[in-house]
């Protein structure tokens, strides 16, 4: 797999959305430069962002959207669907489990886990909540590798520390902790407070300008 960089990766799943429209409109080839306008873009980023994925294009013709997809899906794994599991299954775990669009990036929760005696058993959105210290027997069953943390950042390790023993090694977590895994495990961190300052500071800067 190539690698690229992280905000060109950030950017690709906003191709690929526009992609889909356009090939639902009927539409077979599209141009750096659509998808630039599309995007909100600098032309050149975009062909940038294209190129590490290996995509090829045609000079006067543009890119075959069906290939472009593929490729976007291959670069980004999403053209092999994954099994995960989410540790929280409160009001942000309940949201994740119930968000459609996680299927069309090849990510597929088969389970949720939980401490709380009220939500364990629950089906949500299809998926059942199971006691966590079931996790690491289930995580064996069924070779589960990747994670998804949503519980208070004052459980937060401990739940990373349980994905770890169970073997999984993609830990996706949207709790404000900085989560210590062995060098063979995968962290991403949603950091919603991070995201937060930003749009505030952009938004502020945007003011000063104006």
């Amino acid at each position: 797999m190539r690698v690229g960089n992280l905000p060109g990766i950030r950017r690709l799943p906003v191709y690929l959305d526009i992609l889909r429209k356009l090939r639902e409109s009927g539409t077979e080839t599209v141009s750096a430069h659509i998808l630039a306008v599309e995007a909100g873009l600098l032309v050149s980023g975009v062909r940038k962002d294209l190129e590490m994925t290996g995509a090829t294009g045609k000079t006067g013709v543009g890119f075959s959207i069906d290939s472009l997809v593929a490729s976007i899906e291959t670069f980004l794994g999403w053209d092999n669907p994954y099994q995960a599991f989410l540790a929280g299954a409160g009001n942000l775990g309940s949201a994740l489990l119930g968000y459609e669009g996680f299927r069309n990036h090849g990510l597929h929760i088969v389970a949720a886990f939980d401490v709380n005696p009220g939500v364990i058993g629950r089906i949500v959105h299809d998926v059942k909540v199971w006691p966590l210290d079931e996790l690491c027997g289930l995580a064996q069953r069924l070779h589960v590798n990747t994670g998804i943390i949503t519980v208070p950042s004052s459980q937060a390790q401990s739940v990373a520390d349980l994905f770890v023993t169970a073997g999984i090694t993609r830990i996706w977590s949207f709790a404000p902790e900085i989560l210590r895994v062995p060098s063979n495990v995968i962290v991403q961190r949603e950091d919603l407070a991070a995201g937060l300052a930003e749009l505030l500071v952009r938004s502020a800067r945007r003011r000063v300008k104006i």
